[in-house]
């Protein structure tokens, strides 16, 4: 189909109706809100709208944190050194934010059920939508965080000064732990909504709270004077970013499947190589901040248009914020060549730096209370995962796109707005993790982690690309010359009640787009330079390519057959449902009513405090 300039319609909160299959051209929409008070049918296939704006704030944050940064931030100092690492948190973050900043305003100007598959359907093709919906149901499945939590409960530390375990980790089989925690994720999510986002609430707290802690503790490790068990008799200050040390590290070392190191290659080329695998690496720690955009069907809060621009900006302020601060002060108290974040520990929480810093600092219990909080971090975030895949796979169910009817179905079905059986469907998927019992500590996790990540850029790239169409969609809309001023104002990024503008959005989803492609090429490099040739880490950085384009094709085949003619992109380019800010006065914005220093100045400094902390 041959693209259509979307038509002009008048500037609405929301729409009435549900997603409905392919082939049908009503949009998918939302119920209207229900007040707490009025009846809900406890059976259906809609989702309940009782999120506010704090419940989404922290469901995103508390599905981000998890070992990708309290387990994986020890390999990224020991890749690409303490600056390297510093320095490709700050430039992944760069990354993220701008595809959350894409993500961000189109789901703030259109409020639509899964934004992340709905957009691509709208403004790229419906075929692409359908291929991103799957990938994004994939990619978030939690598989990965399944094999985390397993691996850290089988806590193993010993440097020939101090032994630590976990007997009943060690003597427990890797399977047996995967199934008890995914039968605790799947209870969880069954949970109702409401219930689930109070819960989330607590975790996302707790997990800021834990991070500020250990922030805070990194610093004055590294500053304070050595405690009379410590491993070092001075204060160790900023000496591993010093000679002998380096800002990048030089050396780069080639591994196999066990973590032995079978060659090495300095100079230029090896700094090249550990920066750049630190990136793949970097960025499956960010995964789970569009989790913002994700949670828009059971969310009230969109009756506040500006609620998911508050939401994004937070998310990225927070996360690579605390991101960077974390691994800088970490870096500070663990040298980049420290066996055990070299791949020498013997369990995957030796392999953290955190642990690593207490022990060494002669707080040996200290790792074991570190060590739960992994453990509890990488469940939560197999919580939020969950949630994510089962709302997509019931998205795609209402869309007609998860196979024959009767299974189609029974995946719309909703219980007191919980999707009960897409849950289940997703937990019977996340069995996939049981592959991550064998190999060594890590190895398997390590696989899971870089095709979950590989998978996101795909995502991601896909993100900006559709904002570059729907941004000439909204300039094509507002050239129309049927289109009355209030209607184009709903598309006017310069209007002052547009929802929410990043300024120089398109450069930033442009940047977002190359790099994200650039990354998922190339993201496979570390293979190429093994001997032998490694098969198995191949496959995990670049089968999400083909499976993306089988998507594609599948559905094109099972939509147009092989009348190729009609296999153009068949996107719509609607812009229905806008929405506008209800006045000038913007969220977030620090403005006094006064001058000078008033009770009123105070409480509105106060206010403006809260908006950006709750």
């Amino acid at each position: 189909m041959d693209y259509e300039k979307p038509e002009a319609l008048n500037p609405q909160v929301f729409g009435h109706q549900s997603p409905q299959p392919d082939g049908d051209d009503t949009l998918a929409g939302f119920d209207e809100p229900v007040p707490p008070g009025d009846r809900r049918e406890l059976r259906g296939e809609s989702l309940w709208r009782t999120l506010n704006e704090r419940h989404i704030n922290m469901i995103a944050f508390s599905g981000t944190i998890g070992n990708g940064l309290f387990l994986g931030s020890g390999r990224s100092i020991a890749s690409a050194g303490p600056g390297g690492a510093v320095v490709c948190y700050l430039l992944m973050g760069t990354v993220i934010s701008s595809v959350i900043s894409c993500l961000g305003e189109m789901t703030a100007l259109m409020p639509v059920n899964a934004p992340v598959m709905e957009f691509p359907r709208r403004f790229l093709s419906r075929g692409i939508g359908f291929a991103v919906g799957w990938m994004f149901a994939y990619a978030v499945l939690a598989a990965d965080q399944l094999v985390a939590v397993s691996n850290a409960v089988k806590f193993r530390y010993d440097d020939g000064t101090t032994f630590l375990n976990w007997e009943v980790g060690e003597k427990v089989d890797n399977a047996v732990w995967i199934t008890v925690f995914l039968i605790l994720v799947i209870l969880i999510n069954m949970f109702p909504v409401r219930v689930f986002g109070e819960l989330e609430y607590v975790f996302g707290c707790f997990k800021i709270i834990f991070i500020i802690m250990l922030i805070v503790l990194m610093l004055v490790i590294s500053t304070m004077e050595p405690r009379a068990n410590a491993y070092y008799k001075q204060p160790i200050s900023t000496r591993y970013w010093n000679a002998p040390y380096s800002f990048f590290n030089p050396v780069y070392h080639v591994k196999d499947e066990d973590l032995q190191i079978r060659r090495t290659i300095t100079g230029s080329v090896g700094t090249l190589l550990g920066v750049w695998t630190t990136f793949t690496n970097v960025l499956f720690s960010y995964v789970g901040m569009d989790i913002v955009a994700a949670t828009a069907a059971e969310s009230r809060a969109l009756a506040d248009v500006e609620s998911m621009k508050m939401a994004a900006r937070k998310i990225n302020l927070r996360i690579i914020t605390l991101y960077s601060l974390a691994v800088m002060t970490a870096s500070f108290v663990v040298p980049m060549d420290h066996p055990f974040i070299n791949g020498q520990g013997q369990s995957v929480g030796a392999h953290s730096v955190f642990i690593i810093a207490v022990v060494e600092a002669g707080m040996p219990a200290a790792a074991h209370f570190f060590n739960a909080v992994f453990v509890f971090s990488a469940f939560t975030c197999a919580i939020n995962a969950m949630y994510i895949a089962s709302r997509v796979l019931h998205t795609l169910a209402l869309r007609g796109q998860t196979g024959p009817e009767f299974i189609t179905r029974r995946l719309r079905q909703c219980r007191s707005g919980v999707p009960v059986r897409s849950v289940l469907v997703t937990g019977g998927i996340m069995m996939v993790g049981y592959m991550g019992r064998s190999g060594s500590p890590g190895a398997r996790l390590d696989e899971l982690a870089n095709n979950c990540t590989v998978s996101c850029l795909v995502v991601y790239a896909t993100i900006c690309a559709t904002y570059l169409y729907f941004f000439k969609s909204l300039e094509d809309a507002k050239l129309y010359a049927n289109t009355s001023e209030s209607q184009a104002a709903s598309y006017d990024r310069d209007n002052q009640l547009y929802p929410y503008k990043s300024h120089g959005q398109w450069l930033k989803a442009c940047y977002g787009m190359v790099t994200c492609v650039v990354l998922l090429l190339f993201n496979g490099v570390a293979a190429f330079v093994e001997t032998p040739f490694n098969i198995r880490r191949f496959v995990s950085a670049y089968i999400s390519i083909p499976v993306f384009l089988l998507l594609i094709l599948g559905y094109n085949l099972r939509k147009h057959g092989t009348n190729f003619s009609e296999w153009g992109p068949d996107k719509s380019g609607d812009l229905s449902n806008t929405v506008q800010a209800s006045n000038t006065k913007r969220k977030g914005r620090l403005e006094f009513p006064d001058d000078g220093i008033t009770r009123e100045n105070w409480s509105t400094f106060v206010r403006w405090i809260w908006e950006w902390t709750k």
